[in-house]
């Protein structure tokens, strides 16, 4: 499948809150949606799930109108949305129905998830006397008990120790390799660089930057290097004899990172430092983490 969101508009009141947001993604893949708290993320996801109308633009299934009644859609919300009073598996049946599963599917559904996530032992229980990370792999376990068509999560690693985070990951890669429709948002960029093949960062309603993550980055280093002389000096030294040449632009723990004038080559760069005895112990072409980026293309946000 290949879902297509073209123009979206979505005011509240006379403020427009989403300035046209387009985007594509396609199944087997994850897409990151990322954006500052308030930029228009959450309005989206939820006029893709039909809680909001948008005020104009349209959204697509292989070029057909999107029809979220017409397709099965796993949720995972920041926060937490499930009844704290009640039973584990007994709630996750329910839901499962209302979106679709009949009873016995609903039931075998909600036992093997509860299984994979190695919760089984809390069918029974209610939910909020479950810890904050189980109670989120109940959250996870309710979002795939419809086998749905399309996945959202948002923050799913809140919570989690480094061990369920493990069994989180493999799951989302699962559910990738499936062929699901996956739509990731998260602030942990880490996880969004693991999973997602491309990337869209909404600012103030509009998007800034959107396209396959592994361009992105290599556009953003182009003609920048990491250098790392191997003293406390080294940005001085730099100056003093390539400054001619690059220009310092940052610093990541221990390298600096310089960009290259009109002119320079690696090569000549390299050259130049050899012969004045300034061997590195790091040199090579810089690439940005996604947090740097997102930091540069979403920072002036208040």
């Amino acid at each position: 499948m290949r879902l297509e969101v073209k123009g979206l508009r979505k005011s509240f009141g006379e403020k427009e809150v989403l300035h046209g947001i387009s985007f594509s993604i396609e199944s087997g893949k994850a897409l990151g949606l990322l954006g500052r708290n308030g930029a228009g993320k959450t309005t989206t996801i939820r006029i893709l799930m039909d809680v909001f109308r948008a005020n104009s633009g349209s959204i697509t299934v292989d070029g057909r109108p999107f029809e979220p009644k017409n397709f099965r859609i796993g949720y995972l919300p920041e926060e937490r949305g499930l009844y704290p009073k009640k039973g584990v598996q007994e709630q996750l049946m329910y839901l499962a129905q209302l979106r679709g599963c009949s009873r016995s599917e609903a039931k075998h559904n909600s036992a093997r998830w509860l299984e994979r996530l190695g919760v089984e032992e809390y069918a029974q229980r209610k939910l909020e006397t479950l810890s904050k990370g189980n109670q989120q792999k109940v959250q996870l376990a309710q979002t795939l008990v419809c086998d749905p068509d399309l996945v959202i999560l948002d923050e799913p690693f809140s919570g989690l120790d480094p061990v369920n985070s493990q069994i989180l990951k493999d799951v989302i890669q699962e559910q990738i390799r499936e062929g699901k429709l996956v739509i990731f948002s998260s602030h942990q960029m880490s996880y969004v660089e693991e999973f997602c093949e491309d990337i869209i960062l909404i600012n103030r309603g509009e998007i800034v930057l959107s396209g396959s993550l592994g361009q992105i980055k290599r556009e953003y280093g182009r003609n920048r290097l990491v250098v790392d002389l191997g003293t406390e000096d080294q940005e001085r030294l730099l100056s003093d004899y390539a400054g001619d040449l690059l220009q310092i632009v940052g610093r990541r723990k221990k390298q600096v990172i310089a960009e290259m004038k009109p002119g320079c080559t690696k090569e000549r760069l390299l050259r130049e430092l050899l012969e004045r005895k300034l061997i590195p112990e790091e040199f090579g072409n810089y690439e940005p983490s996604l947090t740097e980026i997102f930091v540069e293309k979403a920072g002036d946000q208040p």
